[in-house]
Order: structure tokens, then sequence, then C-alpha cells
């Protein structure tokens, strides 16, 4: 099964980007019945980690590994004077803004990026593949760039529409949110892409854990 580790913002979030999209260029383009791929709105999401193809019996030891990395990112090492463990912000807040592209030509990707508690989230990152790497599973090993991808327009879009659309999500800023837990998804490619969570780890001390689904 392919895999990859996530974070999904809220629903308000993704209304307010998508929003955006539609007043960007890509947006037009699409209306045009021109296929730039635009990111489904129900699958959009942060990436943590991408693990690729993993064997089905593997499973429960991704799981062990996720939730030993998120009771980590919890519990830092001692820093402080009086010995006692420095907690990352709890919830870790995020907000989309900014972006960029990623490629060029027909590799063009679009995408928005994040601001608020970002070295939190790469510490996140670090221990999630860290945990990995221990367990001997496999990760995309490329350093984290933390986005949220909102095309593919390859070279579909124009060079002078994309260079605008650059412009206009430098100057883009979400609203606020907490991020409340981390996502195994099981993602399936195909001319429409599905992605199933198959479990999630509370980033937040009341929060309940879920249990790996047998979907």
């Amino acid at each position: 099964m392919r895999l990859f580790v996530a974070i999904y913002p809220p629903a308000e979030v993704v209304d307010d980007v998508m929003a955006q999209v539609r007043r960007l260029r890509v947006g037009a383009v699409a209306d045009t019945g021109v296929n730039v791929r635009l990111a489904d709105q129900a699958n959009l999401h942060v990436t943590v980690a991408f693990l690729g193809e993993v064997a089905d019996d593997r499973l429960p030891e991704v799981a062990e590994a996720l939730g030993r990395a998120v009771q980590t990112w919890r519990s830092p090492p001692t820093r402080r004077r009086d010995r006692q463990p420095v907690p990352e912000p709890t919830p870790l807040r995020l907000r989309l803004g900014g972006g960029g592209r990623f490629g060029r030509g027909r590799f063009t990707v679009l995408w928005v990026g994040l601001l608020g508690d970002v070295a939190a989230l790469r510490r996140l990152a670090d221990r999630t593949r860290r945990e990995l790497r221990r367990a001997r599973l496999p990760y995309d090993s490329r350093p984290f760039r933390p986005h949220l991808t909102l095309a593919r327009p390859g070279d579909r879009l124009d060079r002078e529409s994309l260079d605008e659309d650059l412009r206009t999500l430098d100057g883009y800023l979400g609203p606020s949110w907490p991020a409340t837990e981390l996502a195994l998804v099981r993602s399936q490619l195909g001319p429409r892409p599905t992605y199933d969570r198959l479990a999630t780890w509370p980033l937040t001390e009341d929060a309940s854990e879920q249990s790996v689904s047998d979907r």
C-alpha cells in the first residue's frame, strides 16, 4: 500500500484557500476545461512524511512508529535548568500563507505555504522520520518543506499566468487554525486519486487516540 503521514486543515481553512484558488489564473483556466489538475478540496493536506509503498503486513509497525513520534514530540528532551521537559505548543497553530512552485515545464506544481508554529511542525516531521528510520521503514528523506499543493498545471498554464498567480499567492494569508491530529493515509493513484485515513494520533493531551482502521 502507498502511505504518507499528514495534517489536515479544518473545513473553514480549506474553503478560504479554495476561494483564493478560484481567483487565480489557474482557477480560471480550469473553468475553461483545461486539465490543470486542481487539488480535490476533500484531499487538501500538509504532508509530514511520505513513505511510498509499504507491505500490508508492516502496517502495525508504521502505526507503532508514528505513535512513538507523537509521544516524543509532546515530551522533547529536557532543556531547562530545572530539568523539566519543555513541551511543544499545544495546540499547534498554523495558517496558510504565501506560496510558490516546485519544478518547471510539465512538472510544475503550485503550492501555498505554512506559517505559524512552523518550527514545532518541523520538529514533528523530524521525529516522525526518525522513528520510521529506527523501524527500518521506507520514507522520503528529502528536506521537509511544509506546504499544501493547490494544482499540478505542468505546462498547461503559460508562464505569464503562472507568474501572476505566484504574485497573488505571495499576498495570501489564510485564517489561523489548530492542528490537533496526525494522520496516516493510504493513497490510491489513478485519474481520480483517493485518500483513506487509516489512523490518527492526537497532538494535544486532551484528545483520545484512534486505532488503525481495517478499511
